[in-house]
């Protein structure tokens, strides 16, 4: 392994510069703060504060009770300030649309409130409550099945772009597939056909399990990875050991118990649980030979002018390096 290498992702061809050296510079050590408390006054998820935001969609109460009232463990309403609307009007067109092409925002946007109490971090929460954060996701993936793409995100912190504090997921459904996610559709495709019908996910994980380097831990359903090509240092990928289309179609809770053994491990590296990003990728429309995944990435330094004006990712602990320290937590 070299200090400086040019790595692709078999998933979705994607870049990563992995500079290893640059850990070394001036600011390059990275210290983590513990989160803000989150202020109960100020909060609009907090339990008994049901009437700051819209009518709930959907919630889980397990004793019952009234909708938009307290009982719930994790709860589901509509983003009060949506990047897409069921009802956006047609977009005006221009004098020459070849080049000012537009469409109408058409889609959902829903928040998933992931604790009752005022809890800044999903890694703070138990297990038995993440599992039920994991099955809601699923839940609400499946109210939407028929949408061309679905996205659920948690943005953790302001420094990952969360606007509010309490733990939090967001789920975007989109009139169309975006051009990353069809690259991925498209890549694990040709995959099979270059293989006479190989699983680019099965294949991947089989290889990473068989060389062990940047394995960080396996239980009865997944396996946890630092990624080939990371997108950034400590990015930790979810995979299932059984390849499967749908992650709201395998069953309830899955990933939960290896999400909460990587937030534990990052959270013993770094003293506290770092910002991050994190996103379930599930089949899209038109995909036959792919897999989910649980992709979570710490944002532990700025994004600067070489990612956004080349595409290029950059990541200054190696993959390999980043599982052997999680390992040994």
């Amino acid at each position: 392994m070299s200090d400086h290498e040019l790595r692709t992702s078999p998933f979705d061809g994607h870049r990563t510069i992995v500079a290893g050296g640059r850990s070394s510079r001036p600011g390059g050590i990275v210290e983590v703060a513990p989160a803000p408390p989150v202020d109960p006054q100020r909060d609009p998820f907090l339990e008994g504060h049901e009437a700051q935001t819209p009518p709930e969609l959907a919630a889980d109460r397990p004793g019952g009770g009234p909708a938009d009232g307290p009982g719930w463990v994790t709860r589901v309403v509509p983003n009060a300030f949506p990047l897409l609307v069921p009802d956006a009007p047609p977009a005006e067109p221009e004098a020459v649309p070849a080049l000012f092409l537009s469409s109408p925002a058409t889609g959902h946007h829903e928040v998933i409130v992931q604790a009752p109490t005022a809890t800044g971090s999903l890694g703070a929460l138990p297990l038995a409550q993440l599992e039920r954060v994991v099955a809601m996701w699923q839940s609400r993936l499946r109210a939407h099945a028929g949408a061309p793409a679905r996205h659920l995100i948690v943005n953790e912190r302001a420094e990952a772009g969360a606007s509010q504090p309490h733990t939090h997921a967001q789920l975007v459904v989109l009139p169309s597939v975006p051009a990353a996610m069809a690259r991925e559709r498209e890549r694990a495709e040709a995959y099979t056909l270059q293989t006479m019908g190989g699983n680019l996910t099965a294949d991947y994980l089989q290889e990473e399990v068989r060389r062990g380097h940047r394995v960080v831990a396996v239980d009865d359903d997944c396996v946890l990875i630092a990624p080939w090509a990371s997108r950034g240092a400590y990015h930790l990928t979810i995979l299932p050991r059984r390849a499967a289309l749908r992650f709201e179609d395998e069953p309830e809770s899955i990933g939960a118990a290896m999400l909460f053994d990587a937030l534990r491990r990052l959270t013993a590296r770094f003293g506290a649980t770092p910002p991050f990003n994190l996103w379930v990728r599930t089949a899209v429309s038109g995909a036959e030979r792919t897999s989910w995944r649980i992709e979570l990435l710490p944002v532990l330094a700025a994004t600067g002018g070489v990612e956004l004006g080349t595409g290029l990712d950059i990541t200054t602990v190696a993959p390999e390096q980043a599982a052997e320290a999680l390992r040994s937590l």
